[in-house]
């Protein structure tokens, strides 16, 4: 008999579909790695049990305690399945701009879920950053995640989602492109896929309102690129540990209004029903088809469900209001 002992030994292996549609007017061939295959239904599956199996064995997270984190979601999902399995109690920190769905599915996993105002500084007590460790410091046998600056969450991808489409792709991939948040999957992915190939492209996807860009071309960390925006699970107004600049080739920056209207195509022309980043991400890989060739394998990771964005980017009320919709 074929089964799993558990939900978590599900995560990964997860399949890689070609996208015909919307990049019809490419030179080259581009995959998808279609992340919400996993039982979270999200790529930070991978580094969530990770990053909690790391935790156990050096003794940050005891038997029985409360695992905390500031996330925008999904994560949240990888940490609460991981929580059910293994015995741990969660408190989930929030961004209001983060959708209903998300605050819903984490409660429905058994979550305690703290909601924060977005347009704050980090350092602002009320930001999710700051709300985050200070319940950490005041609730007894907790362990405070830190997925930003937690480096198993880059390790996770270095050791399983790189190795997986360099095999998948029979090492010919030349360019991986995938929107950056904590930066870890771009950081391990482009770390192994480098080490195997240092000839291989790694491309960021950023919105406008973040940071990344800017700072990886001049080195500058410019607060007036710091604004609020609508995109959910990309870009930052810190700079993470997570985010190893040196493999990075560059970044392209997606408008809130074309990550969404992308996010709907996908679902409309390719049959994928996938969350705001993938709109930004294929919308950003369009946008880089100057680098491509014919002979070039493009490697495009999507991230999470749409299920999680009924409310917002599949909701025409909403689209409208954000201007998004004619």
């Amino acid at each position: 008999m074929q089964y799993a002992d558990n939900i978590l030994e599900t995560i990964g292996n997860t399949p890689l579909i070609k996208l015909n549609k919307l990049t019809a007017e490419l030179p080259c061939l581009v995959l998808a790695k279609y992340e919400t295959f996993n039982p979270g239904n999200s790529v930070k599956d991978r580094m969530a049990v990770k990053m909690i199996e790391d935790a156990e064995a050096d003794g940050r997270l005891k038997p029985g305690g409360t695992i905390i984190e500031g996330t925008s979601g999904n994560t949240g999902m990888g940490l609460a399945l991981a929580a059910v399995v293994k015995g741990y109690q969660c408190i989930f920190v929030l961004a209001d701009k983060q959708s209903k769905e998300k605050m819903d599915i984490l409660k429905a996993v058994g979550a305690k879920v703290v909601v924060c105002p977005t347009a704050v500084a980090p350092e602002d007590p009320r930001s999710y950053y700051s709300v985050s460790k200070r319940l950490a410091e005041e609730t007894p046998n907790s362990w405070y995640v830190d997925q930003y600056n937690n480096l198993s969450n880059t390790e996770a991808h270095f050791e399983s989602t790189g190795p997986e489409i360099w095999s998948q792709t029979e090492g010919k991939i030349t360019h991986f492109v995938v929107g950056v948040g904590t930066g870890g999957t771009i950081s391990g992915v482009g770390r192994y896929l480098k080490m195997k190939n240092p000839n291989i492209k790694i491309w960021g996807i950023d919105t406008y309102g973040s940071v990344f860009k800017k700072y990886h071309e001049t080195g500058v960390f410019d607060p007036k690129e710091i604004y609020p925006y609508t995109t959910e699970g990309i870009g930052e107004d810190i700079l993470p540990d997570n985010v190893n600049f040196d493999v990075i080739d560059g970044f392209t920056k997606v408008t809130d209004k074309d990550a969404a209207v992308y996010t709907r195509k996908l679902a409309l022309e390719e049959g994928m029903f996938l969350g705001n980043s993938a709109g930004a991400a294929i919308k950003g890989l369009l946008q880089l088809k100057d680098h491509f060739t014919k002979d070039d394998v493009v490697v495009v990771l999507f991230h999470d469900h749409g299920s999680r964005y009924i409310g917002k980017i599949f909701n025409d009320d909403w689209m409208k209001s954000q201007g998004f919709l004619d």
